[in-house]
């Protein structure tokens, strides 16, 4: 055992490169497909040139989340700490040429902008933002919306990646200002302990751009334009709305810029056919949950089918699955009815609600046919399908009544 102990290398040259092969195995991971929704949504904000801005707690994995979407992707990564640059640092350093007069001054921009003008793409990674002062915020604006910084622009095959820690948990910590705010997709960054420990040993999620369909781009271009203007055309408030308190300001809200980045993320979530999940948080971390989740309920009724098409041919009609929707298409159905009251289109409507009660809860057709039954007319015959309804009806009626009575027992018992 001597022996063997003497024969090891105590150089310290030679243990330093000893120590640098460890390093290099502890560093050396794979990556493998793995649904990540917050990834998913990082990935395709990136696809389609918005600024993203990630939100967590210090050591979440942040920074290892943009270098390995940045080694993914082959893009050359950029790390821009804010908080330690000066304002001129983003805005451009003044120049003087031979005539000032004659030629003005330019603004130079720093290194790490000429580099990426060299390379001619690359992942910009704006980090610890929210421990940047107001000032260096306001330089910010230029680069993060018109990607200029000073006289030079960035080519567009650069992308722009921020990170921020709350105020909370950030060193001296700022909140943003709303114009700069305002500019970026806000997603909140968290961990997954499953992932972390696969990633600890050895394997990490990873991350790829979404595969848009060719054929599906002017349809979802379409879609998106019909989702935003649709909801804007009926709630018009939601056009501007900044928030009344300091830290709201500081996260997403609906503005005229803030929709835009909207339609643009639906019409990509949509030729990309993206899980619902990762558009609420697109949708949420651009205009606010307010705002995106009345946008993401107006999207479920734009699939609703048509009214008029289901009476046309109750036979055929595809209901939803969901009870909430499926609730909403009914009460539709008769509605349309009542517009238009007509022997046929009355009877249609009970053969739907029929398929209704044969493919889904009984209790969803309670309401749209006791409402279906007070837009019967005198010279109208009552439909045989209606005797398949009245148990249904009848069975929530004792059911509801049931539940009242024990409620104002439990009442009068205290």
């Amino acid at each position: 055992m001597l022996a063997a102990r003497t024969s090891i290398d105590t150089n310290p040259a030679s243990q330093l490169d000893v120590a640098a092969d460890l390093v290099a195995l502890l560093s050396d991971t794979a990556t493998e497909p793995r649904a990540n929704p917050q990834l998913e949504a990082l990935t395709l904000a990136v696809a389609a040139d918005l600024p993203v801005l990630l939100w967590g707690e210090p050591g979440i994995g942040k920074t290892a989340a943009l270098t390995q979407l940045a080694a993914s992707l082959n893009l050359p990564l950029t790390t821009v700490i804010a908080s330690v640059h000066e304002p001129s640092d983003f805005a451009g350093l003044p120049i003087v040429g031979d005539d000032p007069a004659l030629h003005g001054v330019p603004m130079a921009p720093p290194d790490w902008a000429v580099r990426l003008v060299r390379a001619g793409r690359g992942l910009l990674f704006l980090d610890e933002l929210s421990t940047a002062p107001p000032a260096v915020q306001a330089a910010l604006l230029r680069l993060v919306l018109e990607r200029r910084i000073g006289s030079l622009r960035l080519p567009a095959e650069v992308r722009i990646v921020a990170a921020a820690n709350p105020r909370s948990s950030a060193a001296d910590g700022w909140e943003l200002s709303p114009p700069l705010a305002n500019r970026f997709v806000h997603l909140q960054w968290t961990h997954d302990h499953e992932v972390v420990v696969r990633g600890l040993s050895g394997t990490w999620p990873r991350a790829a751009l979404p595969r848009l369909d060719p054929q599906r781009l002017p349809e979802a271009v379409t879609f998106a334009r019909r989702a935003v203007c649709g909801l804007l055309s009926a709630r018009p408030a939601l056009v501007h709305r900044l928030p009344n308190h300091e830290a709201g300001r500081g996260g997403p809200w609906p503005s005229p810029r803030s929709w835009e980045m909207t339609l643009r993320l639906i019409a990509f979530a949509t030729a990309a056919d993206t899980s619902r999940e990762v558009l609420s948080m697109l949708v949420r971390g651009t205009v606010g949950d307010g705002s995106g989740l009345e946008l993401l309920a107006s999207l479920d009724r734009m699939d609703l089918p048509d009214p008029e098409v289901l009476l046309a041919d109750p036979a055929a009609a595809v209901l939803p699955e969901r009870g909430d929707l499926r609730q909403t298409v009914l009460d539709g159905v008769v509605e349309a009815v009542r517009q238009r009251p007509d022997r046929h289109r009355w009877d249609a409507a009970w053969a739907l609600l029929v398929r209704a009660l044969e493919t889904g809860a009984p209790d969803l057709v309670v309401v749209p046919a006791s409402a279906l039954a007070r837009l019967r007319q005198e010279d109208w015959d009552v439909p045989a399908s209606i005797e398949r309804l009245a148990g249904a009806v009848s069975l929530s009626r004792r059911a509801d009544q049931t539940a009242t009575r024990i409620a104002a027992a439990a009442g009068s018992g205290r």
